[in-house]
């Protein structure tokens, strides 16, 4: 087994270089998501491109976050048409954890959102100071898994006290 400490830097080197080599499934969750740019080659694409490819390979991809996201997120989405048919995606007012499961093997759980500033290629000197875990510990993915499922399933839907920010109740 594997748990590594991630900070800073290690968001975009360590947990974008474990997306990258996604096989059969990604699930990330989210408080907030922005126009992610992370590095293709010698220059640079939307982080969404990234899901493009990941979901033409096959990949189940399921995305849980809080709000909408600004225009550039939303113009770059429409740059990638496949992610409206197949990028499974949700919004829950409640969402605040930071959660992305990699082939139900690999979870990162931290304080970086999906943003620039949280696990971006910005520079020292503007990107956030951030940490989590990565680790392949079955007993911690299968807890991730299962939070961040329950969200899924809608399972705090009919309890919940702030539906009326709910833009698409699940139940």
């Amino acid at each position: 087994m594997a748990t590594q400490y991630i900070s800073d830097r290690d968001h975009y080197e360590v947990v974008i270089k474990k997306i990258r080599s996604a096989k059969s499934m990604l699930w990330i969750g989210t408080a907030d998501i922005k126009d992610l740019h992370i590095a293709k080659g010698k220059d640079s694409e939307p982080f969404l491109g990234l899901l493009s490819r990941l979901l033409k390979s096959g990949v189940e991809t399921r995305l849980i976050h809080a709000k909408e996201p600004g225009p550039a997120f939303r113009e770059d989405f429409d740059r990638y048409p496949n992610l409206k048919t197949t990028l499974e995606r949700m919004l829950c007012p409640r969402v605040h954890f930071k959660i992305i499961i990699i082939d139900g093997q690999w979870a990162y759980i931290g304080s970086a959102n999906l943003t620039g500033a949280g696990m971006g290629m910005k520079s020292s000197l503007r990107r956030n100071f951030e940490a989590g875990i990565l680790s392949d510990d079955p007993s911690l993915v299968e807890s991730a898994m299962e939070h961040f499922d329950s969200v899924w399933r809608g399972e705090h839907c009919p309890r919940c006290s702030r539906r009326q920010y709910c833009s698409d109740p699940i139940q």
